[in-house]
């Protein structure tokens, strides 16, 4: 029998077998979701239904939920807090088509934390095809929601579209935010790229932190020859989700579009001397102290390069000029039909 454990056609059907395990675990998983999603669309439906033809009050959930209880013992979901839920799940979807059949694919945490998180229903889009397309957790869904992906998913200056594969474009224009806040650093307002890079190594959970989920730390003054020539890049990250090598350039002036040819030339560079088997194209980000988006735009419309543009500042709060570029309806909608199914 231990002859067996060291034969490789048994290996490779082991490995085979725990495979078509997990894979009917994990269909087995999604066929209970979506009943249990159906369930509780129907719970609200036929609450919201009944209270509608009987004018029956808003008390009415609160006795509903404590005959649930007492029937259902130890079953979990019906309190009256559900209940509520559930009745504004189907209230606030049942006119939308494409939401009706997507809420289905991921779980009801992950529902309810888009629901009651968002402010309509194409930001609401928007997160469940993500969630559902990358496998979110709760946690991971929670912070993207807070770090506002959605806003900046569609204010994004990248050439993603022109330069990546289309399997994992999407990805990385979630990975790469239009403007990154800094107010953990204590710099004066004039400060050199020096500071500002001493800064961020100094804080470097906190800088990975705000870099995005899968950001890990490889370098700083990353070191390139070629040839005789020497060139170093400000600082070198790793994305695991991505597989890439990120190469982040920090200008504490105005975007300029020279910035873009530099920044091509490492990425260059990186995908020869640096990249390992199996790695996808490297990818940069120039994160500068303001930015003209329109120059930004032709500036990167003919690099072959992928690179994104970002800027950084101190404070949270999303300032009204940029909020005010945000797409209009159509062109949002136009943006989620293009996320890869």
């Amino acid at each position: 029998m231990s002859e067996l454990l060291q034969n490789n056609d048994f290996h490779k059907f082991i490995v085979n077998l725990k495979e078509r395990i997990r894979s009917a675990q994990l269909s087995a998983m999604r066929a209970v979701n979506k009943e249990l999603i159906s369930l509780y669309w129907d719970i609200g439906q036929h609450i919201i239904e009944e209270q509608t033809e009987k004018e029956w009050g808003s008390g009415v959930v609160e006795l509903i939920a404590k005959e649930l209880q007492i029937e259902f013992t130890g079953i979990q979901g019906f309190s009256e807090r559900n209940l509520w839920r559930m009745r504004n799940f189907y209230v606030i979807y049942k006119d939308n088509a494409i939401l009706t059949q997507l809420v289905a694919e991921i779980g009801w945490s992950h529902n309810m934390v888009i629901l009651e998180k968002c402010r309509d229903n194409l930001e609401r889009e928007f997160y469940i095809k993500m969630t559902r397309k990358f496998g979110w957790s709760r946690a991971v869904l929670i912070h993207h929601l807070e770090g506002k992906s959605y806003e900046k998913f569609l204010l994004n200056q990248t050439n993603f579209d022109q330069t990546l594969p289309e399997k994992y474009k999407n990805q990385a224009i979630l990975a790469v935010r239009d403007e990154y806040n800094f107010d953990f650093l204590e710099l004066s307002e004039e400060h050199s790229e020096k500071e500002l890079e001493s800064g961020l190594i100094g804080n470097i959970r906190k800088f990975l932190a705000e870099m995005g989920h899968n950001f890990c730390f490889i370098g700083t003054q990353y070191r390139l020859e070629i040839e005789d020539d020497e060139f170093f890049i400000d600082l070198l990250l790793y994305h695991r989700g991505l597989k890439s090598l990120i190469a982040v350039e920090l200008k504490t002036t105005k975007f300029k579009s020279e910035y873009i040819g530099k920044m091509g030339l490492y990425l260059s560079a990186l995908d020869d001397l640096v990249r390992v088997a199996g790695e996808n194209p490297s990818i940069g980000i120039i994160i500068c102290k303001d930015k003209n988006r329109t120059v930004v735009e032709y500036a990167l419309r003919d690099s072959n390069k992928p690179i994104g543009v970002a800027t950084y500042k101190a404070g949270d709060k999303m300032p009204e000029n940029i909020q005010a570029q945000l797409p209009s309806v159509d062109q949002i909608t136009e943006y989620l039909q293009k996320l890869h199914e």
